[in-house]
């Protein structure tokens, strides 16, 4: 019998951070080393059972769910090394990534790019493809110049571009089917100040001048409100400073209260009553406000974001995206949906990176939100419907109804991402219902 660490009964159970996806695991284990993942894979694998490891829960796919082992992976969460010659910084998979940005600025360093949000852990956000906006800034899995992980058999195995190539593509955006990631090496460099200028804009405006606004600018992204003819479109762009940022009241009552609390209060309104919404969000819109700021650069990037919600993303070719939104805009009028959150638009550069929804190609994201208690099929099914008549591909960690052979004929190495979960992973130790659906059988 095992001696890991584990959950006892009554924790067996499972909820991911936005209330839609539940699971009930016949063990929990709760590691502090790499050794001791791979001995909880070892001993899940004699007992026939599978693994998913699971981080802050904040994806919205079942890719986290198991009927067999979880690994919950809180306990690996200290920082390994940090290099100043090369700003390589290793920090085990656990480490929340408010925590990770904590300790680079302590040091002096940074991340590239952030998503909009902090609470998830390292490899969660590795895993599922967690992106922010960026005209040349890439993925966080971009970022990534190293993995340590367990693998199928047990083994702990150490894989880059240098060691073990093709194992390191496949790992970086996998939803933890090649193996259980325990350290992350990061691409990091010097801190550096962001200038964030946030302003409303007619949506016109803004997709007339969309190349404009998005080539001109090192982050920009809107969000659209449903219903109205406005957007708050957010530029953010280097400087040398100094640092102005926002007084800590304006911050909580601006981010924390209106963007949250009173959002959500807004929310349930509209959840009561639907027909009501657009009446709601063109109030909402007549209120929204200008503000400019300098900041650290994780501080600009990313917000507090504590009202629940479900979300559907797509990446699209940057060609197809003003058209699409505007499909999306006739659709919500012709269907007569009611959404009370706004659509999300997004940019990223072309990378390389197997299984990434940039791969290959300048990327616009759109992503939809549907209230907490809501019901999203009608607005999900439609707009997807629009995304994948764009070429879209979904967000891994975010809701859709790919399956294999779709993805298949959208990711040129899918192919080779399968070869290398064949033979690192034959007896599928870490696939659930999700993967399986997404990569085969």
């Amino acid at each position: 019998m095992s001696t890991l660490p584990t959950e006892a009964a009554a924790t067996r159970t499972w909820t991911n951070w936005a209330g839609n996806q539940q699971a009930r695991m016949r063990r929990v284990a709760a590691p502090s080393s790499p050794q001791e993942v791979a001995e909880t894979v070892r001993d899940a694998a004699a007992r026939g059972m599978t693994v998913k490891p699971v981080g802050s829960g904040h994806s919205f796919t079942p890719v986290a769910v198991t009927d067999g082992v979880q690994i919950r992976m809180g306990n690996l969460a200290r920082l390994r090394g940090a290099d100043p010659a090369s700003g390589l910084v290793t920090v085990e998979a656990g480490m929340g990534l408010w925590r990770l940005n904590e300790l680079l600025a302590e040091q002096g360093r940074a991340l590239t790019n952030m998503g909009d949000i902090q609470a998830q852990t390292v490899s969660g956000a590795i895993g599922t493809g967690t992106h922010g906006t960026g005209r040349d800034s890439a993925s966080i899995a971009a970022q990534v110049a190293g993995l340590e992980l367990v693998l199928a058999d047990g083994s702990l195995v150490s894989c880059s571009a240098d060691e073990h190539p093709d194992l390191f593509e496949a790992a970086r955006i996998s939803l933890g089917t090649i193996g259980v990631i325990t350290a992350v090496t990061f691409r990091t460099e010097p801190g550096f100040l962001l200038e964030a200028r946030e302003e409303p804009m007619r949506l016109n405006e803004v997709l007339d001048r969309f190349e404009e606004l998005r080539t001109e600018n090192e982050h920009f992204e809107f969000w659209w409100f449903p219903h109205t003819a406005m957007t708050t479109v957010k530029r953010n762009n280097r400087t040398e400073g100094p640092a102005r940022p926002l007084s800590r009241r304006r911050e909580w009552f601006e981010d924390e209260f209106l963007s949250n609390t009173f959002f959500a209060g807004v929310c349930r309104v509209g959840r009561a009553a639907p027909r009501a919404i657009p009446v709601i969000n063109k109030v909402a819109a007549k209120a929204l406000s200008a503000r400019t700021f300098v900041d650290r650069s994780d501080k600009v990037f990313t917000s507090p974001r504590t009202f629940k919600f479900v979300e559907m993303e797509y990446a699209l070719p940057v060609d197809a995206a003003v058209s699409a939104l505007r499909e999306i805009e006739r659709l919500i009028a012709r269907q007569n949906l009611r959404v009370n959150v706004p659509i999300e638009v997004r940019c990223a550069p072309a990378d390389d990176l197997w299984l990434s929804t940039a791969h290959g190609r300048e990327t616009v994201y759109l992503a939809f939100h549907v209230f907490q208690g809501m019901d999203q099929t009608a607005y999900f099914e439609t707009a997807e419907q629009i995304m994948i008549a764009h070429e879209g591909r979904p967000h891994w960690g975010k809701l859709h109804t790919r399956d294999h052979d779709d993805l298949a004929a959208i990711y040129p190495r899918f192919n080779d991402f399968l070869e290398v979960r064949e033979k690192t992973d034959p007896d599928r130790i870490f696939a659930n219902a999700y993967t399986r659906r997404v990569f085969g059988a």
